[in-house]
C-alpha cells in the first residue's frame, strides 16, 4: 500500500523498495528525540508518519537502504528555527555514499506536509566531503552519465515550507534527476539563491510554490542543469533576480559537461522586481567570466574546451510580471 502511494506521487509504477515500510514506534521515538551533543543525524530507513510531532535532530537518508524512505510531518516541523547548517550538515542530507568504485544512492523520496528549518541538500558524488569524487569523474567524456547513475533520484517534496536561515535551503547537487517540488513555500534569508540546480542535475520539476524568501542574488539557479520544468510559480523578489540559466565554468576545477538546455519556464508571476533591471528570467547569464573558469583547463569538452553557457532549446512564455 505504502510503495503504491509513493508510486503515485512520484508518477511511476509500483516499485518494492527496502525503506517502504512503517517506522516502527521505536524508530519514530528515535526520530523524534532530542539532538545528542555530537548534533549526529538520524538515518532514516523507514517511512515516519508524525502527525505532528517535531522532528529537532538532523536527518538523514544516505544509501540504497534509505530507498523508498519518506517523511509525512502531518504540519510539523523538522529542524530547530535559527540554528545554522552546512553544506556537510543539513537540516535533511539524501546523499548517496560511495562504497569502492561505485555509488549507492537512495530513490524514491518522499518528503511531505513539514516544515524544514535550514537547509536540505539532495547530493551524489562528493556528498558531505571533498569535491575530488566530482573533479575526476568531470575529466572523463562520461561524466553527465556518471554522475547521473550515482545520484539520488525521484525525490518528492510536497507540500513543504522551506525556512531558510542562511545557507541555500534547497539544493539539487550534480547529477540529481527527476526531484520534485511542489506546492509549498519557501520563507527567511539566504545568503545565496532559494533553489540550486546544479551541473549535470536533470528533470526536476518544480510547479505551485510561492517563494517568499530574501535571497542575496536570483531567487533560482539552474546551472548546467538540463530538462527541467519551473511553473505556476509565484515570485516576491524583492529587487533580486528571478530564473537564472547559465553554466558555472570552472568552480572547484570540476568541468561542467551538461549545458543549461531545454528547460521550461512558464505560467510563472513575479512581483517586486528592479525597475532598472527587471531580470525575471535570464537565459544564459554568465557566459563565463569568471575569475575561476581557467581552474578547468586542459581537456577536449564541456566548460574546459568553451566557457559559454550555451544555453539552447529552453522554452520561456507565459510569465507575468505584477505591479
Amino acid at each position: 500500500m505504502l510503495g503504491l502511494a509513493l508510486a503515485t506521487l512520484l508518477g511511476t509504477g509500483p516499485v518494492d523498495l527496502p525503506a517502504d515500510r512503517a517506522c516502527t514506534p521505536a524508530e519514530i521515538t528515535a526520530l523524534t528525540a532530542a539532538p545528542d551533543g555530537r548534533d549526529a543525524p538520524y538515518r532514516l530507513t523507514c517511512r515516519a508518519t508524525l502527525n505532528g510531532r517535531a522532528v529537532t535532530r538532523r536527518v538523514l537518508v544516505e544509501g540504497a537502504e534509505a530507498s523508498g524512505a519518506g517523511i509525512d510531518c502531518g504540519g510539523g516541523v523538522i529542524g530547530r528555527p535559527g540554528v545554522a547548517r552546512t553544506s556537510r550538515a543539513p537540516t535533511l542530507a539524501i546523499w548517496s555514499r560511495r562504497t569502492g568504485d561505485a555509488f549507492s544512492r537512495p530513490t524514491d523520496i518522499a518528503i511531505r506536509n513539514c516544515t524544514v528549518h535550514g537547509s536540505v541538500r539532495i547530493w551524489g558524488m562528493g556528498a558531505g566531503r571533498s569535491m575530488a569524487d566530482l573533479r575526476e569523474s568531470s575529466r572523463t567524456a562520461g561524466h553527465t552519465q556518471a554522475a547521473q547513475a550515482a545520484a539520488p533520484t525521484r525525490v518528492a517534496l510536497n507540500g513543504v515550507t522551506f525556512a531558510a536561515n542562511g545557507s541555500i535551503p534547497l539544493y539539487v547537487g550534480p547529477g540529481v534527476t527527476q526531484t520534485k517540488v511542489t506546492g509549498g513555500r519557501f520563507i527567511g534569508r539566504s545568503d545565496s539563491v532559494a533553489v540550486y540546480l546544479d551541473a549535470e542535475s536533470r528533470q526536476a520539476e518544480i510547479t505551485g510554490v510561492r517563494f517568499d524568501v530574501r535571497t542575496a542574488r536570483e531567487i533560482i539557479a539552474v546551472d548546467g542543469s538540463a530538462a527541467n520544468t519551473i511553473m505556476a510559480n509565484r515570485f516576491a523578489l524583492n529587487g533580486q533576480g528571478g530564473v537564472f540559466l547559465y553554466r558555472n565554468c570552472g568552480e572547484d576545477g570540476v568541468i561542467r559537461h551538461q549545458t543549461p538546455s531545454d528547460n521550461v519556464v512558464s505560467d510563472n508571476t513575479f512581483s517586486g522586481a528592479s525597475w532598472l533591471r527587471p531580470r525575471l528570467v535570464v537565459v544564459g547569464s554568465r557566459e563565463g567570466g569568471r575569475r575561476y573558469c581557467a581552474d578547468d583547463r586542459g581537456y577536449p569538452f564541456g566548460s574546459s574546451l568553451d566557457d559559454g553557457d550555451h544555453a539552447t532549446g529552453n522554452v520561456v512564455y507565459r510569465n507575468r510580471r505584477l505591479s
